[in-house]
């Protein structure tokens, strides 16, 4: 027997028995066939929610009833991975009006939602007042819909256009109603990586900065990974640990979402990683991420057949409705479903579906008869 065999043989006893893997160890458990490497995320997933829901976390796999809402398009920092993007001298630029967002919200109250994912571009323009007037408006007229918005980045540009720093920002936004923020704009956590996809945006410590601080505020949050592009291996799992070191520190992150980078319509050109790589990924970040107890399957981008295969490779939340997807979509991919179809494939992978609120409990059955 070959070293390099033994010590994926010690790396795979430690993870059976629920201990922690280092970056090193993470490397050698890539290596390992995909169905293998799937076993053992779903063992870990098992270990992660098996005291979850009066103790039959196990057996349940969530979803959430939600809209993404885009209240604007216009940014300033023309990430080459999106194809979402407007500038103030594009014909299809635009700023949402607070009636076009009651109508939104009131379409999502129809069908029982229950959160509304709030983001936007990097609007060079908009004052504090604009989005906590908008803030406020949400919570008077719905006050059963948890607003889960802005990501780091957009704080960290909002910091910058009001002139307060990010804590200050983070206080009004949460008294004016905001819920939960988004891991939106992660991408990767290396530096050497965002300088070449994303270099006007935040970098990697201006992004875990706000989100300590937003924990530190009782704001609790998702954590993303967006992967297949210019990183390396080993960067995708410094960007692991630094959500686990993060975690450790706060345990503000509610749950854990990868996906493939989507390359049409984009400037930014690489060869897209398939859905075996998706899935390869997704259970190592379940191994890893072992203080973060809920991972969602991203069908958005891997379409609702994988999204079930995922199910088996360590996730536990099959993600939400989301009535309304802007961003992925104009990269070229475009997935929907209904609440009944997202229950039905759950079920089919041998598991009990249940809707959630933000925070992972579980909504009533009688919520959505």
């Amino acid at each position: 027997m070959g070293w390099a065999t033994a010590c994926e043989e010690s790396i795979v006893e430690n993870v059976i028995a629920g201990e922690r893997i280092s970056p090193e160890d993470a490397l050698h458990l890539y290596t390992l066939p995909l169905n293998e490497l799937g076993a053992l995320a779903n063992h870990r997933r098992n270990l992660a929610t098996r005291d979850s829901y009066g103790g039959r976390g196990e057996e349940i796999v969530t979803y959430i009833v939600d809209r993404n809402v885009n209240y604007t398009n216009v940014c300033n920092v023309y990430c080459k991975f999106c194809a979402f993007y407007r500038t103030e001298k594009d014909p299809d630029h635009y700023v949402m009006g607070l009636s076009e967002l009651e109508g939104k919200l009131a379409e999502l109250v129809a069908i029982g939602g229950v959160q509304v994912l709030l983001q936007g571009g990097h609007h060079p323009k908009l004052g504090i007042e604009h989005y906590l007037t908008m803030l406020s408006f949400i919570r008077e007229r719905f006050p059963q819909v948890n607003i889960h918005g802005f990501s780091p980045p957009e704080f960290h540009h909002f910091s910058q256009v009001f002139g307060m720093p990010v804590v200050e920002v983070l206080r009004r936004f949460k008294e004016a109603g905001l819920g939960s923020i988004p891991g939106g704009g992660g991408e990767i956590l290396v530096d050497r990586v965002r300088n070449r996809i994303s270099p006007l945006k935040a970098n990697s410590d201006q992004w875990l900065g706000v989100m300590e601080t937003a924990h530190g505020l009782g704001l609790r949050s998702s954590a993303t990974m967006m992967f297949g592009h210019v990183e390396t291996l080993a960067e995708r799992i410094e960007h692991l640990k630094r959500l686990r070191d993060l975690q450790d520190r706060t345990g503000g992150f509610t749950a854990f979402i990868c996906w493939t980078f989507q390359p049409d319509n984009t400037v930014l050109k690489a060869e897209p990683v398939g859905s075996s790589e998706y899935l390869r990924m997704q259970a190592l970040s379940r191994i890893f991420l072992d203080n973060i107890e809920n991972l969602q399957s991203s069908w958005v981008t891997q379409g609702p057949k994988i999204g079930q295969v995922a199910l088996q490779y360590g996730a536990n939340d099959f993600g939400s409705v989301m009535m309304e997807e802007n961003v992925v979509s104009k990269a070229g991919t475009s997935f929907r479903l209904r609440a009944e179809e997202i229950e039905r494939l759950i079920r089919e992978a041998g598991y009990e579906a249940r809707r959630r609120n933000t925070w992972y409990g579980l909504m009533p059955d009688a919520a959505h008869k």
